[in-house]
């Protein structure tokens, strides 16, 4: 639930985002730019809200990251290429329904890629490691006093 409303949330807003900075630049451009800040927030969230890791997400957090951002860029930027070609001037809201609809299924990939693998709770198990005890000699404290 809380991956729905912190990545859904800032999803929703990107979707407005993106045709509002398509006005100044190519879609694809706007695209990125909005995926690149979207990722950021969304990654800082997960990490300190929906995956409950207490901390934040941290380079390596983004790095990983990044790659189903990379993903789900593509999958925006696929379906609204062929949005535009199949209708050449589609509407606001059929842009937007295309583009929060691919979103949405990037998203779920997303949660799976951020769950099992960016912020997962289980780490792989470390070898076991042997330590070997060494016998103490015990000396008396008399011994050592007349020792010293």
């Amino acid at each position: 639930m809380r991956f729905v409303v912190c990545g859904g949330g800032v999803g929703v807003l990107s979707s407005f985002a993106v045709p509002m900075v398509a006005m100044t630049m190519p879609w694809a451009v706007a695209n990125a730019v909005i995926t690149v800040v979207s990722t950021l927030l969304c990654t800082e969230l997960h990490a300190l809200f929906t995956f409950g890791t207490g901390r934040r997400a941290g380079l390596r957090g983004h790095l990983q990251s990044s790659g189903s951002a990379a993903a789900a860029y593509a999958m925006t930027s696929a379906a609204m290429f062929l949005l535009h070609t199949a209708q050449p001037a589609p509407t606001l809201l059929t842009e937007q329904t295309v583009y929060l609809t691919a979103s949405a299924m990037a998203g779920v990939g997303r949660f799976l890629v951020l769950r099992l693998y960016v912020f997962t709770t289980t780490r792989a198990p470390h070898p076991a490691i042997h330590r070997t005890t060494l016998p103490r000699l015990l000396l008396p404290r008399q011994a050592v006093s007349t020792a010293c």
